[in-house]
């Protein structure tokens, strides 16, 4: 395989494609998204001052509705996860009920006599009178042993949680009067940049984009199922579900067990999964330095599979069988130590599958770049435009996006049960796998590969993509609106 020129790849110099393969002007889209694309997912990129917008008008309706202060609308709100119409009707309900769930109040009734105390019982001081305050909880102390003990919480991290420092008491302490005891600039900007935090995470229709540094936040109304959102700034792709990288068909249940073996497991995985591989045929040391996992020995000539070693002729078959797993028949009459055995050989069966489309699309990142840098040196050398160009353009950003979708049918398949169902998941994978490298080989050689050709593969491929994802992403959607039912 040649090797690609190492270029950094950018989305940001002028073209409008993302990194999933799609315009951003969905007016110039002449189909229907939602019933084309099984990952179509309706959301929102939002700046900092428009989701202060967005909290600042629930705010506000709370606290003029129930005539109270814009701070103890805030404990409410992120104790209802900022359902103001709910907090209104139960309100009416009964209000002492919702003033205690939302700790604004105690359980408990009031303390006597505290308000006449003249020693602060942390400090054991003797302050004077006007220099006492107290949460609902009628719990006083000294001004300064406030300001203190909020120092201390907002240090650490705590802001909208910050609870009365009486033993037992678990009345939240508002805004304004946090503040009335901070004095210091820096602590007062970390506490309310620890608000807005809070006030996102707990609010059900708002993520913070994960990318770093990034200050883009998504909107959404859906938060079940694997659902794609991309970052307007970072371009990163996100699942809005759980945070963690978009993982279709894998629901989110499955990819943070995945993740979480993978972070256990991996340094043995990498041990014994080397970076090179011997030729089958003449057993020359071979390196990997494209994305195709259709290898050709440069001694021998030999085609073969990089993935299983297999003789590329026979992936030509109606299964791919490199992307299936095999289980010992005779596994249930082992012993112990042959079943922990057979059990990492199957994870490492799957894991190595999946780092390996990991590193096909790092590596197809470098061929993306050198094309796009070819088609700029052939539109400025006066050999057509960039829309006669287009389809190779195109044709990169397909296989990226179905080697991404690819990678994340692995965890789904090695937690799945066997039976039909992973029969027919397996055979889908398969069918992905074949036509993805057959897509593959043809993108590393795009400029001597006929036009027609290469679009029809994309077409074969991108159709086995969605069939796969059709299949099942909603089947795992539909699951996991049920189990919350």
């Amino acid at each position: 395989m040649s090797a690609e020129s190492d270029m950094e790849y950018s989305d940001n110099d002028g073209d409008d494609y993302d990194y999933y393969g799609e315009q951003d002007d969905c007016d110039m889209e002449a189909v229907d998204r939602s019933k084309s694309d099984p990952e179509y997912f309706v959301f929102s990129c939002l700046r900092v001052e428009e989701v202060e917008k967005l909290l600042n008008e629930s705010i506000e309706l709370l606290s003029n509705s129930l005539q109270i202060t814009p701070s103890l609308a805030k404990v409410m709100l992120h104790a209802y996860e900022w359902n103001a119409q709910e907090i209104l009707k139960k309100y009416q309900e009964n209000a002492n009920e919702v003033l205690v769930y939302s700790r604004v109040k105690p359980s408990l009734p009031l303390p006597q006599g505290n308000s006449s105390q003249s020693v602060c019982a942390v400090c054991a001081g003797v302050p004077s009178v006007n220099k006492y305050s107290a949460l609902a909880c009628m719990h006083y102390f000294c001004d300064d042993c406030w300001g203190m003990h909020f120092e201390v919480q907002i240090m650490q991290g705590v802001s909208n949680t910050i609870q009365c420092m009486a033993q037992d008491c678990e009345v939240r302490a508002p805004e304004d009067f946090v503040l009335s005891h901070v004095a210091k600039p820096a602590i007062r900007e970390r506490y309310q940049q620890f608000m807005f935090k809070d006030h996102v995470k707990s609010h059900p229709q708002l993520r913070f984009c994960p990318g770093p540094n990034c200050q883009w936040i998504y909107q959404a109304w859906v938060r079940v199922g694997a659902r794609r959102v991309e970052c307007r700034g970072c371009e990163l792709l996100t699942c809005f579900s759980c945070g963690a990288p978009h993982h279709a068909p894998t629901d989110c249940a499955t990819i943070r067990r995945w993740l979480t073996k993978c972070a256990d497991d991996s340094e043995t995985a990498n041990y014994i999964s080397a970076h090179t591989k011997d030729c089958p045929k003449c057993q020359i040391c071979i390196e990997k330095n494209g994305g195709c996992n259709h290898m050709q020995c440069g001694a021998c000539r030999h085609d073969f599979c990089w993935v299983c070693l297999g003789d590329w002729k026979s992936h030509g078959s109606e299964y791919y069988e490199c992307s299936r797993y095999k289980e010992d028949p005779n596994l249930g009459t082992d012993n112990q130590h042959a079943q922990a055995r057979e059990a990492l050989k199957k994870y490492l069966h799957y894991y190595e599958r999946w780092e390996n489309h990991a590193r096909s699309l790092k590596l197809e990142e470098q061929t993306l770049a050198s094309l796009k840098s070819r088609i700029n040196q052939k539109v400025m050398a006066g050999e057509g435009t960039w829309i006669d160009w287009q389809y190779l353009w195109d044709a990169a950003r397909l296989l990226k996006r179905c080697r991404y979708t690819l990678q994340y049918t692995y965890p789904f398949a090695y937690y799945m049960e066997n039976g039909p169902r992973k029969e027919l998941f397996e055979y889908q994978q398969a069918q992905l796998e074949a036509e993805i490298e057959n897509l593959s080989w043809k993108v590393e050689r795009a400029e001597t590969t006929d036009r027609g050709d290469l679009e029809n593969q994309m077409d074969i491929a991108e159709k086995r993509r969605t069939t796969l994802l059709k299949d099942f992403l909603e089947f795992n959607t539909n699951s996991a609106s049920s189990s919350k039912v």
